[in-house]
């Protein structure tokens, strides 16, 4: 059974600003344009690799005033991409002629990390990851195959105790504790190539974040299928005292939702069916998808949704 990161799901203001960010600078595809299904006058932006792969996906709630989220614990501090460990010169340089400013490059548990954020402020890095350079990555764009982002190296976890998080990333979702470098943690997925690190980094004391523009809304994990996603349910009940929501139908996937302990929104969503169940692969993210419940509403739902351009 195949663990890690499904997707991270973070909240932008306006929509086409976003996009300009996401894929027109990082050069990541739009693989789905669909709406938020419990807010459909919003969009829900899906980025990610060529075949939207599990592991991949970055999706945003566009809002166009969203208020600004606050750093905080109980929220993901950082949010990264695998890349070339040479290519890290590459998008030093494409960042300074976009006007994006970087922090210099450290080192965490070995590799080389580029730290930056997106016009909302949300806390982005490129990592610079061995063997990266032989994975594919998405071509079009003006970004040389060689420097393309390679899906997620991982999230950065903001808890006042290690602990009980770490408890339910190892005895439910599959991930196995790898060390620590100062105060934080690292987690990994055994075999996962995209999504496969969970950094818990100890912050006790600091105050608890906000969610708004910039922030991560939650962090989903990856379920094979149905029974995998109950049989974790089951876990996380009967283990850690968690119950999720019910499943709900995203499409794409299927999700149950819960509060990890350090105070992050987790997401169990599974594999299946992926995002060419209502177009084909080379048309992804194209037209504005909508699930049947919401197909009457075409007309009012396009109506009010921002030109993307």
């Amino acid at each position: 059974m195949q663990h890690g990161i499904h997707h991270v799901t973070a909240i932008s203001g306006p929509a086409p600003r976003n996009l300009k960010f996401h894929v027109g600078l990082l050069g990541q595809r739009l693989v789905k344009k669909t709406v938020n299904f419990d807010d459909p006058g919003t969009y829900h932006l899906y980025y990610g690799d060529a075949g939207g792969t599990p592991g991949s996906i970055l999706t945003f709630f566009p809002w166009e005033h969203a208020a600004t989220g606050k750093i905080g614990s109980g929220e993901t501090g950082e949010t990264a991409f695998r890349v070339p460990v040479a290519s890290l010169t590459y998008w030093t340089d494409r960042f300074a002629k976009s006007g994006v400013a970087v922090q210099p490059i450290e080192h965490r548990f070995g590799e080389p990390v580029l730290r930056f954020v997106d016009p909302d402020g949300m806390r982005l890095a490129l990592v610079g990851v061995t063997g990266a350079e032989g994975e594919p990555g998405w071509t079009e764009g003006d970004i040389p195959a060689d420097h393309a982002i390679r899906g997620f190296h991982g999230v950065t976890l903001l808890v006042a105790d290690v602990a009980p998080t770490a408890a339910v990333l190892t005895d439910v979702l599959g991930f196995e504790a790898s060390g620590t470098e100062g105060a934080v943690t690292r987690f990994l997925a055994p075999g996962a190539t995209q999504g496969g690190v969970i950094d818990l980094k100890a912050v006790p004391g600091m105050s608890r974040g906000r969610q708004g523009a910039g922030s991560v809304h939650h962090v989903a994990f990856r379920a094979a299928d149905d029974a995998a996603q109950a049989e974790m349910a089951r876990k996380l009940v009967e283990h850690h005292g968690l119950p999720t929501t019910e499943q709900k139908d995203r499409q794409y996937f299927r999700s149950v939702y819960f509060r990890e302990p350090g105070g992050t929104i987790f997401e169990i969503a599974t594999d299946q069916p992926g995002f060419a169940v209502d177009e084909p692969q080379d048309r992804l993210g194209e037209a504005l998808k909508l699930p049947a419940f919401l197909e009457a509403s075409r007309s009012r739902i396009e109506a009010v949704l921002p030109a993307l351009t």
